[in-house]
């Protein structure tokens, strides 16, 4: 170990593999308690609407008001916050938005058929969600890029309402945050948060309208509230902490590294940050780097504590093993930091999003590169994807047959359905089969 405390691991030990699930374990379970008390107010805020609504808002952003209307920022309120921001402000949050837009337009879903030689007549019909709710994170963590990248996908896909729900402690409103939805095209904007807000979304109370989807990060109470009214709404995903995996060669700036590691860890003390190499002495040089910038940091003991309880240096036998463990651990941000990275990217299968290159630093994909920063984390990687417009579509099938197909898939489905001993079935496929 550094003085920071990183572990080091080599795929070399025995019980590398051990030590490697050791280091990823993360199991974000919510207490009794905490269970308890979303579902209170869900109850609350199925029976009484409004009222609870207001009534939680009080407890726990301090906030009162006469009605839960007087909790809407109208559009003017959205213009003025983007008219109030610096200019350099302004002007970052419209590039973002542009690339991730412009890189959204190529994810639409089109609907498309085919007709087969007796008419029958087979496609898919692709169709916008209705409303989607959007959380987003208030008081300290307020991050305006969650906004566009949870908004403009949603936009480009079609969403006719979008529904912005947001927390404002004590009264304090986030210009940037209301002026990136004033850039994202966000409907109406709610200051509330917590459960009771995810619950508002999910059920609609007099003021707030009911969504299909709810999307956006939130604490542990957001979260839990999210996966209680899954089936009722659906939702993006629950994610875990923020993850970074670096893969170097070796010959990349090791103070660069350091600092990409630095770039997740500063989230929070739960934030994962691991660097994969053959070569040794670079992870030293990381390691002293990493000493040597730390106290720089304004977030340091964050970043300390995050490194030292789940980051770690992992030694590898060469970039093709480098690749295996990458696979494995199926990160939420992949740095490829090698010659040629476009080649490695062919031969990984997991992870949320792919840097490429010395200089693709994963903070770029983050804020402005162009594709989502909304990622799947904790390995499941392995069986999810990246927010994108297609989780804002929703496909229908469909099927048109002419009556020879109808006469001759019929006798199939007659078959297969008195196989499964379902009359009905049976014989409404063959009513649609000419007699002989």
């Amino acid at each position: 170990m550094n003085s920071v405390g990183l572990q080091r691991l080599d795929s070399s030990d025995r019980d590398f593999h051990v030590q490697l699930d050791r280091l990823l374990a993360w199991e974000e379970s919510a207490d009794q308690q905490v269970e308890a008390t979303v579902r209170d107010i869900i109850a609350a805020l199925r029976s009484r609407g409004d009222g609870a609504l207001l009534d939680y808002t009080q407890r726990f952003d301090r906030l009162q008001a006469a009605s839960v209307a007087e909790l809407e920022i109208p559009q003017e309120g959205l213009q003025q916050a983007l008219e109030s921001i610096p200019e350099a402000q302004r002007a970052a949050l419209e590039r973002a938005a542009q690339r991730v837009q412009a890189y959204a337009e190529h994810q639409k879903l089109e609907s498309w058929s085919y007709t087969e030689a007796d008419g029958t007549l087979l496609g898919q019909q692709v169709a916008p969600l209705d409303r989607v709710g959007l959380y987003v994170p208030g008081g300290k963590a307020a991050y305006p890029s969650s906004v566009l990248m949870n908004a403009i996908p949603a936009k480009v896909a079609g969403v006719s309402e979008l529904v912005m729900v947001v927390p404002t402690p004590d009264g304090v409103r986030n210009e940037l945050v209301l002026a990136a939805a004033a850039i994202a095209g966000v409907d109406r904007v709610f200051c509330i948060g917590g459960a009771q807000a995810v619950a508002a979304l999910a059920f609609g109370t007099e003021t707030v309208p009911a969504v299909d989807k709810i999307v956006g990060p939130g604490n542990i109470y957001v979260a839990t509230a999210k996966r209680m009214v899954f089936g009722k709404v659906g939702i993006d995903m629950i994610a875990g902490p923020s993850e970074i995996l670096v893969v170097c060669d070796g010959r990349t700036d090791p103070d660069w590294i350091a600092m990409d590691l630095f770039s997740q860890a500063e989230h929070d003390e739960d934030a994962q940050a691991i660097l994969v190499s053959p070569d040794a002495d670079f992870l030293d040089r990381v390691a002293d780097s990493i000493d040597r910038q730390l106290p720089q940091m304004e977030r340091a003991e964050i970043i300390e504590s995050a490194l030292s309880g789940r980051g770690a240096l992992v030694q590898v036998r060469d970039l093709d093993e480098a690749v295996e463990v990458a696979n494995y651990i199926a990160p939420e941000h992949l740095e490829l930091s090698v010659e040629d990275p476009q080649r490695m990217a062919a031969s990984i299968r997991h992870a949320g999003a792919i840097f490429m290159g010395r200089y693709t630093a994963e903070a770029l994909g983050d804020y402005c590169a162009g594709p989502n920063h909304v990622l799947p984390t904790s390995r499941t990687a392995r069986f999810s994807s990246p927010l994108g417009v297609y989780d804002f579509q929703k496909r229908s099938s469909l099927i048109q047959c002419s009556a020879a197909a109808a006469a001759d898939l019929g006798e199939t489905a007659s078959v297969l359905a008195r196989g499964e001993g379902l009359t009905a079935h049976a014989r409404s496929a063959e009513y649609r089969i000419p007699a002989k």
